[in-house]
Parts: structure tokens; C-alpha cells; sequence
């Protein structure tokens, strides 16, 4: 099975490869899942990477991608400790979910990479037919992958979407986490999100977390999976070593 759009696109011809970056949980002391970023092979960042996607390419450039990530996990024993693999997808780059699913299952399969440790995360960066969007999410589901909804509070991807689909993992945008320990806005914004998502059965992760009163506030909002400079920086074909932030009450046992 496969459409017009998937056979005759063009190909994605810029070399890449994959960093990692974890989402850690800071209350158990793991990591929950590491993140794929793009990277060019001769050391361009993602921004000059994504520079080169086209509407002729990018279906090329996300089933690249996808694979990537596999094998690079794969050689890395990403799963070994429990973690997951986040991969994020352009949902306009997927035009009939099964097929264009076909490259993802046959890298899982040949490097052995469980399919069940696989996240698909997505932003919507451009105005999109939400009934595609939810086509593609229901499909991954149903095979057995995790969702995600990235950038939360930043994109189109909102409540109304929410209303209709509760994925797996909804990431906050990190504009609202800078500066959450001082700013009492963001902090009420943040409060209330984290009580919805939890309400409805959706784990919460707040992304951009960079300092540690930053960290110590989302603590004390009750979070458990956070991601940012703080913690790991990404790490090209690697899995970076992780800075773990004492918790205020082991800090106060010992002062």
C-alpha cells in the first residue's frame, strides 16, 4: 500500500544524523525517554538541516529521519535501562499513516528496536486539517506506538484538538516554564495545565528547563518529567550523562 505523494516525491539528499537529549523523570532518579534531534553530519545544527526541506522533500526528509533515529538508538541500547525513544514527525509529510509507516517498522525490525518504546511527537507549526492530524494519531495508536503533542501553549495544537484526542504525552512549551519561579502568571497558567492533563489520564512534561529554581519550582507544581539545559544537553550519536539536581529537602537534611 502506497500513494502518489510517497512514490513520486523527491528524495532528502543532505547527509544527517541524530542527537539525543533526555526527558528525565527527577523523582525516581530515570530516565523516562531521550529525544532525537536532527543534526547534519558535518556539524550543522538542526536549523541548517530543516533549511533544505521542501514540500517536494520533506516526505523523504521525515522517513530519513525516522529511520535514523532507529538505528542510532539501536546502536546505542537506548531501551537497555527502560527508556523510550521520542522521534518527531511532520504530519504533513504523512499522507496514509499505514503506509507511510512502512520504513519505521521495517528499521524496528531490523535492528530489533521494540516498537512499544517508540514515541511519535508532533507541533503543529502551520495551520492543518485537524481531522488528518487525528487520522495519524488514532492509526499510531492503534499499532502500538506512544503520542505526543509538543510545544503545547505555543502552537495550533490547543484544547480543541485535546478535546477529541488525549495522546499519551503533552510537552509544555518552555515559554512558559522560563522564569516560572518568579513570574506568578506562569506559574497559575502552568498549575492549571498539569491539573488537566492529569485529569485526563495524559503524563506531562515540561520542556526548556534550564535553572535550578526553575527546577524547584515544577517540583513543587508536582512535576515529574522535565527536559532541558539544565539537565542534558543533547549529545550527537550519544547519550549524554545527566546532571541531577538534589532535591530542597536533601539540601536541607545536609545543610
Amino acid at each position: 500500500m502506497s500513494c502518489v505523494a510517497c512514490r513520486d516525491g523527491a528524495g532528502f539528499d543532505l547527509p544527517i544524523t541524530m542527537a539525543f537529549q533526555p526527558i528525565v523523570d527527577v523523582r525516581t532518579g530515570t530516565v523516562f525517554a531521550y529525544e532525537a534531534l536532527v543534526r547534519g553530519q558535518d556539524g550543522g545544527g538542526a536549523g541548517s538541516v530543516l533549511t533544505q526541506v521542501s514540500p517536494d522533500n520533506r516526505y523523504a526528509f521525515d522517513q530519513l529521519c525516522r529511520t535514523t533515529a532507529i538505528e542510532w538508538a539501536s546502536k546505542l541500547d537506548l531501551t537497555a535501562d527502560g527508556a523510550s525513544l521520542s522521534i518527531n514527525f511532520l504530519p504533513n509529510a504523512v499522507y496514509e499513516p499505514r503506509a507511510c509507516i512502512r520504513a519505521t517498522l521495517a528499521a524496528a525490525m531490523r535492528t530489533s528496536f521494540p516498537v512499544t518504546r517508540i514515541i511519535f511527537e508532533f507541533t503543529e507549526d502551520e495551520a492543518m486539517d485537524t481531522g488528518h492530524i487525528l487520522n495519524i494519531l488514532r492509526a499510531y495508536r492503534a499499532m502500538g506506538f506512544k503520542t505526543a503533542i509538543d510545544d503545547f501553549g505555543a502552537g495550533y495544537a490547543g484544547l480543541g484538538l485535546l478535546s477529541k484526542f488525549q495522546p499519551d504525552i503533552v510537552k509544555l512549551d518552555m515559554a512558559l516554564i522560563r522564569g516560572i519561579d518568579t513570574d506568578r502568571v506562569k506559574r497559575a497558567i502552568v498549575a492549571n495545565t498539569l491539573n488537566m492533563l492529569r485529569d485526563l489520564g495524559i503524563d506531562p512534561v515540561c520542556e526548556g528547563v534550564e535553572t535550578v529554581d526553575e527546577h524547584n519550582a515544577l517540583r513543587d507544581l508536582g512535576v515529574s518529567l522535565m527536559q532541558g539545559y539544565l539537565l542534558a544537553k543533547p549529545a550527537v550519536e550519544a547519550l549524554p550523562p545527566i546532571s541531577w539536581v538534589r532535591p530542597l529537602e536533601d539540601v536541607a537534611r545536609t545543610a
